[in-house]
């Protein structure tokens, strides 16, 4: 090492080494190696085999410790992360030992007199460096703050403390030593930026292949799963003629084929992969780095609930080295089609690949009292990386935290935008985009909508594309190259809209049966879609390899293509046979349809799509003979709580609708595909979205009662009042359990409810209560609220005079079930073990009714301050009583602190007021605001300027959500043809 005459005696380097993989010790033994080069002492605290350190170094002065402090991700198998079991052993490993584990580390770190806590990437290493006086380092690519947040959403916000309290222990650490493929890591200081860490090379391929008896005429695969994939057996078929398997980690009871071989467990794998022709397995560093490494193809497939995958895709794909392979066709051994194309492909990585001795000189000088960080912390500059992921770390004590979103996460760290902060559709209605010639419109009207226009724009833009092979943005390339090939273009096309929707009023009331005010959004989803014959489709190579294999002829195929898929962490394509969605002569179940499309979460999203299908197939006996090909191309931003699932489903059943000739009316159209979303998704909201989305009209609110979606007509806005929606970078998923555990809590309070109306009348009953005691019409409401159907069918009142304290603020599911059977609920299933919230979750659609009727007739009074300042009041009250349910969030709190702040300056109160009041829309738990106000340019300038405050507190950028488009129903279709050329 260069540093090495400089130092004066041995330094000693405490290195903790996570539990999740062995990708992490292999690169921490590289690591290692440089500093035991130099002289130096490595403890190592790991979980991992000896031979992991010991095969690459032998050396007296490598000790290793034996202690697990994190378990990383918990794995069901080689392609599933278990979330909630993550956090829970997390939480068994780490967090419930803390103080003893603590106690434990500062007294062995001071017993072996280290000069620096390394960390890769253990929170409480760090922690632990700082209590005993220690400088502590983090060498990594990703940080456990970062991928434990994504499991909160689906886990609950009570396990928010874990990624808190992870965050807390880095940001203890001096500075991130930086590996290539990394996610933003907010909790760090400062950042330095090394080459690839790559464990050398020992032997050259020639000798490898001769040592294996394995000729340089053979193609091989390494198999390098980390593990083999559950129920899964390896068959002959699965490679091309000519090649030969290396399968890494197979059981000792495995049978294989010939033409796969199982590699010794203590073979040294780099010296393997580079002399393979190819490499089939899962992304994580270890198989990256070493494949762009030693420029080997790598034939991926994805794994799911792993968030630092896609900036090591993205970095893989960048040089030319990676193909994403369909979890569906690894398991069925549909290989060919990938391996022949990734020996077709030129890896160019050409940067360092000697991160290992570049971190050990940093740490070694570090060690040495060197301070290779500035005296101005950068926590800013790092912060900024992750709140657009959107979760805020600062360090401040009572910070709640927030929920990471892929959307903003990519645009931050690639450099990536399909739309600006404000909206993608453009503003100025007197700038329409010329219509593309290429196209001849047979039926149906652009509407003067931008979008549309462009939308066709870029469609006619696909077959050149294609053709022409020209430079774009190198994510968007698979997704369109794909489009490129899906339809028949001397065969119609039709094009369908779906706006989403702003939740004005109502919200998570609807699935209690409220009124709801909702505004479909400026923002749309397009869908193009070509009914076509098997003969003339055009299908996608693993698809016609799958379909020989099967030795199937001219059989009817869906094929997907979703824009915008690297934004989601999602497959940009799916593809699947519509035979698939038959069980006998009968359309398959609704739960068989969760289960095949939950089995690879990378295409889980094709369920929003394909899911409408099975619904027309189930709900109105629709069969589908021919091939129909889809492209899905959204502006409504997922995770946003502005439905952009609503708008992906109204916009794909319309297009199918339009294609095969079946008159469906709005209304009809959208409860269809709240099936999809209830059934086939198993998301449990309610009607609301898809409504808006169907039936909505421009700049003006939809009024339903969702009894289950009773259209009372559209309600005009009058010309002072103005209503924008402020995203709050926080995702939302009306999936996630938050919201799902309050849905619950509601239908509970409904039972109680109806329960003790039936005991007093009971009650009254038995002790021979006569009309004179109690009036007739109090046996009628009694009886009435007896048999509600909805909690919105109670009046405030009487909920306060009688039931009120009859529910409880809590209840176990168990405690629930025994004693009420159910809560009936079709959609939601009570777990036993978890504790729900009643007495807040059934108030809030009670009084949320009683507001948004207050707001609906507000709405149509006189114009007047007054007017405008009630209907604020009305949101804010709105807005309380989400976080009373536990739905609110950090972020919202702080757009809707902002909205006040504004409203009450000094400005606003000596003239005319401006914004009036905001509230979360939606699911809550993050998404979107929804703010009131005088529709003036002050106004305007009061949302820009709220935008910029929030950016500058957290770093994130709002996309603003103003204007208002015509509903699918209203934009009907578009069917359209390519022009012959003469």
């Amino acid at each position: 090492m260069g540093a090495e005459d400089s130092v004066k005696r041995p330094l000693v380097f405490a290195y903790y080494v996570t539990g999740h993989g062995f990708g992490h010790a292999t690169r921490v033994v590289e690591v290692a190696r440089h500093l035991i080069l130099a002289g130096h002492d490595v403890h190592v605290v790991t979980g991992a085999p000896d031979y992991v350190f010991t095969t690459e170094i032998q050396s007296p002065r490598l000790f290793l410790r034996k202690v697990l402090l994190d378990c990383g991700a918990v794995q069901a198998d080689a392609l599933t992360v278990d979330r909630l079991a993550s956090l829970e052993k997390y939480s068994e490993t780490a967090v419930e030992p803390r103080d003893t584990i603590l106690a434990t580390e500062v007294e062995w770190l001071k017993s072996i007199k280290a000069d620096l806590v390394i960390s890769d990437v253990v929170p409480v290493a760090c922690r632990a460096a700082a209590d005993a006086g220690i400088r502590s380092v983090c060498v990594t690519n990703f940080s456990w703050d970062f991928i434990y947040a994504e499991y909160v959403m689906a886990a609950g916000h009570h396990h928010r403390s874990i990624v808190w309290q992870i965050a807390e222990d880095y940001s203890h650490c001096e500075f991130l030593i930086r590996l290539p493929g990394y996610c933003p890591m907010p909790a760090f200081r400062d950042a330095i930026d090394v080459p690839l860490v790559v464990r050398r090379l020992h032997k050259p391929h020639e000798e490898v292949r001769k040592e294996l008896g394995i000729g340089e005429d053979v193609k091989i695969v390494i198999l390098n799963f980390g593990g083999q994939p559950s129920g899964w057996t390896l068959k002959e078929e699965y490679l091309p003629r000519g090649w030969l398997c290396l399968v890494c980690g197979a059981s000792e009871s495995l049978d294989l084929p010939p033409n796969f071989v199982k590699l010794a467990k203590d073979a040294y794998t780099p010296d393997v992969i580079a002399a393979s022709d190819c490499m089939l397995g899962k992304i994580g560093y270890g198989t990256v780095s070493e494949a762009l490494a030693y420029k080997i193809p790598f034939v991926f497939v994805r794994r799911d609930y792993f968030n630092e995958e896609p900036f090591l895709r993205n970095m893989l794909e960048s040089y030319q080295g990676g193909v994403e392979m369909i979890r569906r066709d690894l398991l069925t051994g549909h290989w060919k089609p990938y391996l022949e194309h990734a020996i077709s492909l030129k890896p160019c990585y050409e940067s360092g690949i000697n991160g290992g001795e570049v971190a050990a000189n940093i740490l070694q000088d570090t060690a040495s009292g060197k301070n290779h960080t500035s005296d101005k912390l950068s926590g800013a500059r790092r912060l900024r990386d992750a709140i657009v992921l959107g979760y805020q770390l600062q360090r401040i004590p009572g910070r709640d935290l927030s929920i990471p979103d892929w959307y903003a996460s990519a645009e931050n760290e690639l450099g990536l935008r399909t739309g600006s902060p404000s909206a993608e559709m453009s503003d100025d209605s007197f700038h329409l985009p010329s219509l593309p010639n290429d196209f001849e419109i047979l039926h149906g009207d652009v509407m003067g909508l931008s979008d549309t226009v462009n939308f066709l724009k870029s469609l006619s833009e696909l077959d050149s594309f294609i053709d022409s092979g020209k430079s774009t943005e190198k994510l968007q390339i698979r997704e369109r190259k794909a489009a490129g090939r899906l339809f028949d273009w001397e065969e119609e096309i039709f094009v369908a809209r779906a706006p989403g929707r702003l939740d004005v009023m109502g919200g998570i009331a609807d699935y209690s049966g409220s009124l709801v005010l909702q505004m479909p959004t400026r923002e749309a989803c397009h869908v193009a879609l070509q009914k076509i014959q098997p003969t003339k489709q055009r299908l996608w190579k693993h698809t016609q390899a799958r379909h020989n294999a099967k030795g199937q002829g001219n059989t009817p195929v869906l094929q997907i293509v979703s824009y915008g898929s690297e934004l989601s962490n999602r497959g940009p394509t799916f593809d699947m046979d519509l035979s698939d969605f038959m069980d006998g002569d009968q359309p398959m179940s609704y739960e068989k349809a969760r289960s095949y499309f939950a089995r690879d979460p990378s295409q889980r999203w094709a369920a929003y799509t394909a899911g409408t299908i099975l619904v027309l197939m189930k709900e109105l006996g629709i069969r589908f003979e021919n091939s129909i090909s889809v492209l899905v191309s959204s502006a409504v931003p997922e995770g946003k709580g502005v439905s952009s699932s609503a708008a992906v489903e109204v916009a794909t059943m319309s297009a199918i609708a339009a294609a095969h000739g079946l008159n469906i009316e709005p209304r009809e159209l959208a409860l269809l595909c709240q099936k999809v979303e209830n059934h086939v998704v198993g998301a449990p909201c309610g009607v609301m979205d898809q409504m808006t989305s169907a039936c909505g009209e421009a700049n003006k609110l939809l009024a339903m009662v969702c009894q289950p979606a009773e259209v009372l007509g559209l309600v005009d806005i009058p010309n002072h009042i103005r209503f924008w929606g402020i995203d709050s970078g926080i995702r939302h998923s009306v999936g996630g359990a938050d919201y799902g555990s309050v849905r619950i809590g509601a239908f509970m309070g409904l039972k109680i409810i109806k329960s003790v109306a039936m005991g007093l009348l009971s009650q009254s009953s038995a002790n021979g209560v006569t009309s004179d005691d109690l009036e007739e019409d109090g046996i009628e409401l009694l009886e009435t609220e007896a048999s509600l159907d909805y909690l919105c069918d109670l009046s405030p009142h009487r909920y306060e005079a009688l039931y009120v304290k009859q529910l409880p603020e809590t209840m176990v599911g168990e405690s629930f079930l025994q004693k009420y059977v159910d809560h009936n609920d079709p959609v939601t299933v009570i777990d036993p073990k978890r504790n729900y919230g009643i007495r807040a979750a059934s108030r809030h659609p009670i009084y949320e009714n009683f507001r948004v009727k207050a707001f609906k007739a507000l709405l149509t009074s006189a114009s007047s301050d007054y007017q405008l300042t009630a209907l604020g009041e009305l949101l804010y009250q709105c807005n309380y009583s989400y976080s009373a349910c536990g739905l609110g969030s950090d972020g919202t709190d702080r757009i809707i602190q902002l909205v006040q702040e504004m409203q009450h300056s000094k400005v606003s109160r000596s003239v005319e007021g401006t914004l009036y009041g905001g509230k979360i829309t939606g699911g809550g738990s993050g998404g979107t605001v929804c703010v009131v106000g005088r529709n003036c340019l002050r106004s305007s300038e009061q949302i820009l300027q709220i935008q910029k405050k929030y950016q500058d507190a957290t770093g994130y950028l709002p996309i603003l959500f103003e204007g208002s488009s015509p509903g699918a129903g209203t934009f009907g279709h578009l069917r359209i043809r390519r022009r012959k050329q003469k």
